[in-house]
């Protein structure tokens, strides 16, 4: 039985999308100097360079790892990246990415046996009702984006779900190596994304890309660059990779969904994107559907919950009727222990 996610893990999972929702930012500042194939090729080489000198290859089976790297690696970054530098707004490529939450909790149940539960499919639905009302409003605004950069973003959050279920193979293989695994996957990116930026972007543009670098242009893309590697990479794929190892793919994805809500947020921050009040109140159903899909039953601090005595029967606040314990009660309670450290 699937048991309720952790308070703490929720709240890294929050942390996650809050560092997930400011990488957009990042990734723009970065794409105002850098084109986008080679963007993605630094990104990963600055991690994949010391990981295969330093550290050691995870035990999870390379096949896992292949999958893990060429889904979140290559192939959510490619389209993601050039999305963006075709038009796709920042804070609407925070929100279409997200598509991702779906996509993952589809394949997992069709390709992993996960399963659903109702709450967690209806809290997915909501969620999604939130980010389409969101799209819908963006679609209608002067200066949207058109058709095609929707449609690369959303082949990188179907990449990203690709990319989930490949962790979470290579997580049951190899449980407790998230890091690790993590920096393995790195290594995967840079070489076919810098064969696709000489052959598509071509090795002039790539080498006017490294003039001005020391111009505020250059230095913010280098500060984006460092934010996209060393916190939206490592600190918070990290963090991620972790949860999806102790939790369903299911439970853990719609968590996702919480990014654009930051990266909206951020993009009329920082970037000067209006956010329209419509799109907060959007946000705020895509906040309600992903805590709805996260916690399974009653939560313990809604009113008129029936308390629990320790042998699990509700109270009315009199104790429950005991009963000696057997010896077969104790056999069956150690094997439910043993069956707990199992899962």
């Amino acid at each position: 039985m699937l048991r309720d996610m952790p308070a703490r893990d929720r709240s890294l999972a929050v942390l996650v999308a809050v560092l997930w929702g400011l990488n957009f930012t990042a990734i723009h500042l970065s794409l105002e100097q850098f084109p986008p194939f080679l963007l993605v090729a630094l990104r990963f080489a600055l991690i994949a360079v010391p990981t295969v000198l330093l550290v050691r290859r995870p035990a999870a089976p390379w096949r896992w790892v292949l999958l893990y790297g060429l889904g979140f690696g290559v192939l959510q970054f490619l389209f993601l990246y050039l999305a963006m530098d075709s038009g796709m707004p920042t804070g609407l490529a925070s929100l279409v990415l997200q598509s991702s939450a779906p996509f993952t909790v589809v394949l997992a149940a069709a390709l992993l046996r996960e399963r659903i539960t109702a709450r967690q499919g209806v809290g997915v639905a909501v969620a999604v009702v939130g980010l389409g009302g969101i799209a819908l409003h963006r679609a209608g605004l002067d200066g949207g984006a058109t058709l095609l950069p929707v449609v690369l973003t959303l082949c990188g959050g179907l990449g990203w779900a690709v990319g989930n279920l490949g962790n979470r193979l290579a997580m049951r293989a190899a449980p407790g190596e998230p890091l690790r695994l993590l920096l393995w996957m790195s290594v995967i990116p840079p070489l076919p994304m810098l064969a696709a930026s000489l052959v598509v972007e071509g090795p002039e543009r790539i080498a006017a890309s490294f003039d001005g670098l020391a111009t505020t242009q250059g230095l913010l893309a280098i500060g984006g660059l460092l934010y996209t590697v060393l916190v939206g990479t490592l600190l918070g794929s990290g963090l991620w990779s972790a949860l999806m190892g102790r939790h369903p793919s299911s439970t853990v994805a719609p968590f996702s969904m919480l990014v654009p809500v930051v990266g909206i947020a951020a993009s009329w921050l920082l970037l000067r994107e209006a956010t329209p009040l419509v799109e907060i109140a959007w946000g705020v159903v895509v906040v309600g559907g992903v805590l709805l899909g996260s916690t399974r039953g009653v939560p313990s601090w809604w009113p008129g919950r029936a308390r629990r005595s320790a042998t699990g029967h509700p109270t009315t606040g009199r104790p429950a009727t005991e009963r000696p314990t057997t010896g077969r009660d104790r056999d069956a309670g150690e094997l439910d222990d043993r069956t707990r450290v199992l899962r």
